[in-house]
């Protein structure tokens, strides 16, 4: 078969979610994403944020579905899901971007909380396991879909502090390797992406932040854009021979 020649990219007519979608790297992706063409179904648990982020959309001329849903809860994520295929149609593309760390409950290990773990876990990973059950049964019957998850640098590097993050990371890269291995023979192609340190209000927020920008060899910290731009390369008929991948995206902290 002749691979089709590069071309600007064109979602037109894709239908993409995106959760964690009202701010910081969620917001960017969503943004690119109409820029490019698709229409969106965004997800979050915070209404005004959202209400915003839609209003962007339509900027770019596309239709957009703001959603707030607690993706804490597997019950709400399953019922948006089946709303969304009910009124809107198949998903196309789904950005797993729901995600933090413990933030200000960051700690070593040895003094770590369970409950903080079972916070980590089941945003990070089980949320996305989840959004992915719920798309995986089109996608799979149509032949055609695109899933890319945000993982981090910190399930490579092991950083300081937030073993739970990192563990939940990991297992975010795992599940993108084991999909993208079931789900290639009816070309879909899952991949993650690993983002080092992005300038976000979360990521302001964390105590070692400036640490990170000094052991970055690009020596500034990235923006959400930045991982929009590989959001929509991923999304994109351009990366149609690529599954399986994690791309860190951190300045050179680390290589693969």
């Amino acid at each position: 078969m002749i691979a089709p020649a590069a071309t600007h990219t064109d979602l037109s007519g894709r239908l993409a979610v995106v959760t964690g979608a009202a701010n910081g790297i969620g917001r960017a992706s969503a943004l690119h994403l109409a820029r490019n063409g698709a229409d969106l179904v965004l997800i979050d648990i915070q209404e005004a944020a959202l209400a915003e982020v839609a209003d962007g959309v339509r900027g770019f001329g596309r239709k957009a579905h703001p959603m707030t849903v607690d993706c804490l809860q597997r019950p709400a994520i399953q019922e948006a899901f089946a709303r969304i295929d009910r009124d809107l149609g198949p998903v196309e593309i789904l950005l797993n971007n729901v995600g933090q760390s413990a933030r200000e409950r960051a700690s070593e290990f040895w003094c770590s909380e369970p409950e903080t773990w079972d916070f980590i876990l089941q945003l990070n990973l089980a949320a996305t396991m989840t959004c992915c059950r719920a798309v995986v049964p089109g996608m799979r019957e149509r032949g055609r879909g695109k899933i890319v998850s945000i993982a981090s640098e910190a399930a490579y590097m092991g950083s300081l502090g937030v073993a739970d993050y990192a563990a939940a990371k990991a297992g975010v890269i795992g599940l993108t390797r084991a999909l993208a291995r079931e789900l290639a023979p009816f070309h879909v192609n899952v991949n993650a992406i690993c983002p080092g340190p992005i300038r976000t209000a979360a990521a302001d927020r964390l105590p070692i932040w400036e640490q990170y920008l000094k052991e970055t060899p690009m020596a500034f910290a990235g923006e959400p854009q930045d991982i929009a731009n590989v959001v929509v390369f991923f999304s994109s008929d351009q990366s149609r021979y690529i599954t399986g991948q994690s791309l860190i995206v951190n300045g050179g902290r680390w290589w693969s």
